[in-house]
């Protein structure tokens, strides 16, 4: 070996000490994660959800390197089916969707998503039922031969709505036109009189319905009766709730309605550790999580698991169990 080879390598060697001898930085890089949260349309509940489950992954977790993107969706189907894709790391979406795609429901999911499980279950949903006032639309029977949005192809809201269709001995072929739009184009159709109703499965409050109340006069139709009973035995992720009066403009009184619950899953091979992280997170600063939306003011780690019907991710059944909330 030549005296310049010799020197070559007792340099480069040199270079390569003083490089491992330096102190990584707060995170080395091997140990950072993204993870990303499909969290629907940007006009709903779930967005400003995931952005602030990022504010506070950002403020609580960045020295042990994971970082949390919102990312924009479909609905409730779309996400569950990113998850099973593996294009997504968590999704929020509702209960009664979580559990169509973890056992399969022809027609919707023919293949089981085994890889979704559940996290934490969030906020209920409630289903609103909004009609243009001239519509003379009293109750769910009186949707017969009417223009009724059912909400978009692969949403909840879908499903929502057939089933409450189903309770009423009624189907979409017996409306005038069963539309399938987002909320956004089914409040702009009924403002212009396009449609005489829409089904909205959403948090209380949502700016789409209190903006459409705010231009056209609306009424929110009950959802009730014994046809209400008959719908939560058949699908027992239903609960009675009610549209709080004074909610919206025109909305003087308590509405009865039926809600599901919005959750939070994740794929089954992300690593436990970042579960149990992101949700110890987020329990540990909720005056962060209810700035984001009005209807997160009662989420709270003791109803973290009212209405999941899916198996739990190791890191929450960790979490939970630690907690008490889980036996």
């Amino acid at each position: 070996m030549t005296k310049k080879n010799k020197l070559m390598i007792w340099s480069i060697a040199f270079v390569l000490a003083i490089v491992f001898a330096l102190p990584s930085g707060p995170v080395d890089a091997a140990k950072r994660r993204y993870v990303s949260i499909a969290a629907g349309w940007v006009t709903g509940a779930y967005f400003p959800m995931a952005g602030a489950i990022s504010r506070i992954a950002w403020k609580h977790l960045k020295d042990d390197g994971i970082k949390v993107t919102a990312e924009s969706s479909g609905a409730s189907v779309a996400n569950a089916k990113l998850i099973g894709a593996g294009d997504t790391d968590f999704a929020i979406l509702q209960n009664d969707i979580a559990s169509y795609a973890h056992y399969g429901k022809k027609g919707m999911f023919d293949k089981p998503i085994k890889d979704l499980l559940g996290v934490c279950t969030l906020f209920p949903e409630h289903v609103q039922l909004i009609a243009r006032k001239d519509s003379n639309i009293k109750s769910v029977a009186d949707l017969k031969g009417k223009k009724v949005a059912i909400g978009p192809v692969g949403s909840g809201t879908t499903e929502n709505a057939k089933q409450i269709l189903e309770a009423w001995g009624l189907k979409t072929d017996d409306l005038a036109k069963a539309e399938q739009l987002t909320a956004s184009q089914s409040a702009d159709y009924i403002k212009d009189g396009r449609l005489d109703a829409a089904f909205f499965t959403v948090a209380v409050g949502a700016a789409v319905i209190m903006d459409t109340a705010l231009i056209v006069d609306t009424d929110i139709v009950p959802i009730e009766g014994p046809n209400v009973d008959k719908l939560i035995a058949k699908y027992p992720f239903y609960a009675k709730q009610v549209v709080a009066g004074g909610t919206y403009k025109g909305n003087d009184n308590d509405i009865p309605t039926v809600s599901v619950m919005a959750m939070l899953s994740a794929r089954a091979d992300l690593e436990a550790d970042i579960v149990y992280k992101i949700l110890s997170a987020m329990y540990s600063d909720l005056a962060q999580l209810k700035k984001a939306h009005a209807k997160f003011q009662d989420i709270s780690m003791e109803k973290g698991l009212i209405g999941m019907g899916i198996p739990l991710h190791p890191g929450a059944e960790k979490y939970f169990k630690e907690k008490g909330i889980l036996k």
